[in-house]
Parts: structure tokens; C-alpha cells; sequence
């Protein structure tokens, strides 16, 4: 089975009184880089690598270093087809994540997007149930 990855812009927060109070430019405004909406799609198969080749100058144009610390992690667990965060969200080939930056956070949807390359593929995703139950939810404690 073929995974893929898509990362989504799903919010931008703005801490002004944090900037004002801890930033040397106390005006700096929301994260320019990324804007709700954005997408990404990583792939690794058939010769193609996004996860270690990607940039400014590459498909997909990621464009902040910080962020991609923060949430590189779960996209290599779903390009190879892990469970980016059991029993943490509802549904286990999803994550939500955020940047690093305390004063204008940039939220991420990170998706595993399953491709079945052969009937037993497409049985396997037709018997398999995702969804995780708040019972069995991991909760920290």
C-alpha cells in the first residue's frame, strides 16, 4: 500500500500581548508564512522523496524551517503508513499540530491518505475501522 501525506493550514493565532511583552519587533503580526487554506502533499514512492527533498527551491515549497521541526515527525509516520497519534485524535491517520512560534502559532491538519495498490490493499482499508472511541482515548494521564 502507497501513502501519502497532506498537511493543511487549518488556523493562524496571534498573541499579541505576548508579543508586546517579548518580542523585539513588538508589532510582528501574524505568521507571514503560512496562510488558512495552504496544503501540502508528501510523498515516497516510485523514485520520489518529498520528505527529504523538498524547500523553497522544490515541490512541495514548505517555507518555514520551524515549523517543519515541529511536525516532521508525523509526516514521516504516515508516509509510512504508521498511526500518527493512537488514540489521541479520532481518527488515527490524522494529527493536529502546531508551529512552535508562542506569539502567532500556525495550526496543522497532517493527514495519512491510504492508496490501496492491489485488492488485498483495498479489502484490508475496507475491513480496517480508524475511529477511535473517547473510551479508548489517550488522554496525557
Amino acid at each position: 500500500m502507497k501513502h501519502i501525506c497532506k498537511v493543511t493550514v487549518i488556523d493562524k493565532k496571534l498573541h499579541s500581548e505576548l508579543q508586546k511583552k517579548y518580542l523585539a519587533d513588538p508589532e510582528s503580526g501574524m505568521c507571514p508564512c503560512f496562510h488558512v487554506g495552504d496544503e501540502f502533499i508528501f510523498e515516497r514512492a516510485d523514485g520520489k522523496d518529498d520528505f527529504w527533498h523538498f524547500g523553497r527551491d522544490r515541490e512541495p515549497k514548505f517555507p518555514c524551517a520551524e515549523a517543519w521541526d515541529c511536525i516532521s515527525r508525523y509526516i514521516y509516520t504516515a508516509l509510512q503508513g504508521g498511526s500518527i497519534m493512537h488514540g489521541w485524535t479520532n481518527d488515527d491517520r490524522i494529527m493536529i499540530a502546531c508551529c512552535n512560534d508562542g506569539t502567532r502559532p500556525v495550526i496543522f491538519k497532517i493527514e495519512r491518505i491510504d492508496v490501496p495498490e492491489n485488492d488485498e490493499d483495498r479489502q484490508w482499508l475496507a475491513s480496517h475501522d480508524f475511529c477511535i472511541k473517547k473510551e479508548d482515548a489517550y488522554t496525557g494521564a
